[in-house]
């Protein structure tokens, strides 16, 4: 075959087809030499052929196979090409003999190939080509005499046979063996599979293949397994709306603006009755700093309680787990201000390297929990105030709702039982991989909120700075040089201030409240009589834990919040909410006389706890006490502490409190319950203990202030 730019001899001399123009040849000696003839003279000379044939024959037949490989986009551009090409050659885009008529600045007979090279050089990048040269153009010419279609097309967009292009086999096939081991597993995000890839690389080859660009990492997971993003929608009042813009939300020092949420987490927890699900997750994210200043799983069915008690855990430095590396403890940590902030806060010196922040402002939705009024009275009582966010309007906490994607992804993803951000994305059998209880991610999830606050943010830059992203804890320390910081101490009775209130009369035989009865001898010189707050009828201030019902807090002149217990708190060994009395309501047989109601009430109660240990309990009843006793309660309050002449006696600290709870977690559960059952055998003892709420005991806390 002879085409343009091949070497032919003919008439004993070496010529090269510089054009074609039907059935004429236009040739080029090597002495200058410019001869047009016919294809039949040239072919009938004794001594004509074609030299260097094997290296100059072009493709016979277009690799039609190879060239489908390539994208969509890279095929239509190649295609584009080809036309091109064949103008340059022939002077007809559609080849020779394809008709039509010839552009002036593409006639062979004209000009020469190296003209007609310039003219569509000058054309192509007239036409948004990009910067097109001449040496482009000739470039492609000479590939498509090659390789026909195939070297128009850009190898670094087209897909090779191996899917991996250029790039080193192992590493491909190293990708490909990852991906073909997450079948069937819910579908995180691409940067996840990078350490899976180095790790799987380094244990076959060493340290002898590196890990390709993370932009070439993606294109390779890309061309091995095509990712399937289904679109989303979300109903939300369009930003446009009534001239309504969306504005980035800012705050100049922290806790001006603090936006709370609640969410499923996207991880699967193994609950106490062998059942699995996802438990809710509450944050509070500030937004000058974004700090997340508390994250607290619940089983489900978070309570305005739990809202009420996290703003407590806000305030407070969070304690340093004593497991947990050197870097991740606050007195070893980098920040600017750390000396001046240990002077100022003892507590600092055990805690986690976590901003420790008052909120000033609470942006919530509009959920019954946030606008319950125990929430909005814990509010008030620590002096923040409450800003409810217009309906519909997921824009107005966007920092939040971002912040649980990141928690998604950079936590939730890497853990076993992970169900994917929706359905499409959802594991064969996710609930087979679920391993860890809820106490337990939450230990996981403390301890990666302090590697949260040392990872740089995008959205927090410093005005001298500018181009340098920031930690959360080093947005912290610039703002807290200049907006200060006031440790706010709590003790016991701080928490059972933020419990949810209500108003009871004191009658003779105590304080009753769904059936329970509620009483002591410290409301003796108190029955029958007013409170003396006429705005509540004279009724007394009651203060109620609706994940502990067993006992109960009344305001008495000169006491304070004073614990009432109830009655028959000797038949529980352990915490039970009003979800659980209610159902024992159904199964119990309603008596006209209340004591005796009460008493079978309380019996049912006992053996409801006996089958739950025993293991003989139904789903329904495991169901309530697996996913309901497990809540976090406030500490009790702390009385005025007796000098102890037992020198034995083991003091009580923040680090051993930490010690305890890492140990309770390795117990079995049902070693845990015969360990609370042993606690409470004497009926005249104190309330069984509760768990605390993650922060520092309120014992320790009342003796240091």
């Amino acid at each position: 075959m002879v085409a343009v730019g091949a070497h032919v001899r003919f008439r004993g001399a070496r010529w090269q087809v510089v054009a074609l123009a039907g059935q004429r040849f236009h040739l080029a000696g090597e002495d200058g030499a410019d001869e047009v003839v016919l294809a039949g003279h040239l072919f009938a000379d004794l001594g004509f052929a074609v030299l260097g044939a094997e290296a100059e024959q072009p493709q016979a037949v277009p690799q039609w196979g190879l060239f489908e490989t390539a994208p969509a986009a890279a095929r239509e551009k190649a295609l584009a090409w080809q036309r091109h090409i064949r103008e340059v050659e022939c002077g007809l885009p559609g080849g020779v003999g394809s008709g039509g008529t010839v552009r002036p600045e593409y006639e062979p007979g004209r000009w020469t190939l190296a003209q007609r090279e310039q003219a569509k050089a000058e054309e192509l990048t007239a036409l948004s080509f990009g910067r097109v040269s001449r040496a482009t153009v000739q470039r492609m010419r000479l590939a498509y005499r090659k390789q026909g279609l195939w070297g128009l097309v850009d190898h670094c967009t087209a897909r090779s046979p191996n899917g991996g292009g250029r790039q080193d086999e192992r590493v491909v096939a190293a990708v490909k063996d990852v991906l073909r081991g997450q079948r069937g597993r819910s579908k995180g995000t691409v940067k996840a599979l990078m350490p899976l890839v180095a790790q799987l690389l380094k244990d076959r080859h060493g340290n002898t293949v590196a890990m390709p660009a993370q932009a070439t990492f993606y294109r390779l997971v890309e061309l091995a397994h095509p990712a399937d993003h289904p679109a989303k929608r979300v109903r939300s009042a369009p930003l446009t709306d009534d001239g309504r813009k969306f504005t980035p939300t800012v705050a100049l020092r922290p806790g001006e603006q603090v936006q709370i949420d609640t969410t499923r987490l996207d991880v699967l927890a193994l609950f106490d009755d062998g059942s699995v699900g996802r438990p809710e997750l509450t944050i509070g994210v500030d937004v000058a700093t974004r700090a997340i200043l508390a994250a607290v799983l619940c089983l489900g069915g978070t309570q305005a309680v739990d809202a009420a008690l996290l703003l407590a855990e806000m305030a407070v430095p969070h304690p340093a787990r004593p497991t947990w590396p050197g870097a991740l403890h606050f007195a070893h940590s980098s920040l600017l201000s750390r000396e001046r902030l240990l002077s100022l806060d003892e507590r600092l010196e055990g805690a986690a390297a976590r901003p420790v922040v008052v909120p000033e402002t609470i942006v919530m939705d509009r959920g019954k929990v946030y606008l319950s009024r125990a929430f909005t009275g814990a509010c008030e009582a620590l002096g923040i105030s409450v800003q409810a966010a217009p309906p519909f309007a997921p824009t107005a906490k966007s920092i939040v709702e971002r912040t649980f994607g990141s928690i998604n992804t950079l936590f939730c993803q890497h853990l076993p039982g992970y169900t994917g951000s929706d359905v499409t994305r959802r594991g064969k059998d996710v609930a087979r991989d679920a391993c860890y209880s809820v106490a337990q991610l939450q230990d996981l999830l403390d301890e990666w909120l302090v590697h949260w606050h040392h990872r740089p943010h995008e959205g927090l830059r410093h005005p001298v700075l500018p181009k340098i992203a920031l930690t959360p804890n080093q947005m912290w320390a610039a703002l807290v040089a200049v907006a200060g910081y006031v440790p706010v101490p709590l003790s016991g009775s701080d928490y059972l201030e933020l419990l949810p209130v209500r108003w009871q009369a004191i009658p003779e035989r105590g304080i009753r409240l769904h059936h329970r009865t509620y009483d002591s001898d410290l409301l003796g010189p108190y029955r029958g009589q007013d409170s003396g707050v006429t705005a509540r009828g004279g009724k007394w201030e009651v203060h109620t834990n609706p994940h502990d019902v067993r006992q109960i807090w009344v305001r008495l002149p000169g006491l304070g919040l004073t614990e009432i217990p109830w009655i028959h708190r000797e038949h529980a060994h352990q915490p039970f909410n009003d979800r659980t009395w209610q159902y024992l309501k159904t199964i119990t047989t309603h008596e006209a006389d209340h004591d005796t109601y009460e008493a079978r009430l309380a019996e049912a109660l006992d053996a409801l706890m006996r089958r739950a240990r025993a293991g003989s309990a139904s789903r329904t009843e495991q169901y309530l006490l697996a996913r309901h006793t497990a809540a976090r309660t406030p500490p009790p309050p702390h009385p005025e502490p007796e000098p102890d002449p037992e020198p034995q006696a083991k003091e009580s600290s923040p680090a051993t409190m930490e010690e305890d709870s890492l140990d309770d977690l390795d117990q079995e559960p049902q070693d845990m319950t015969e360990n609370t059952e042993n606690e409470n055998k004497a009926p005249d003892g104190p309330a069984a203990p509760v768990a605390g709420y993650g922060l520092y005991g309120a014992e320790t806390e009342a003796l240091k202030w």
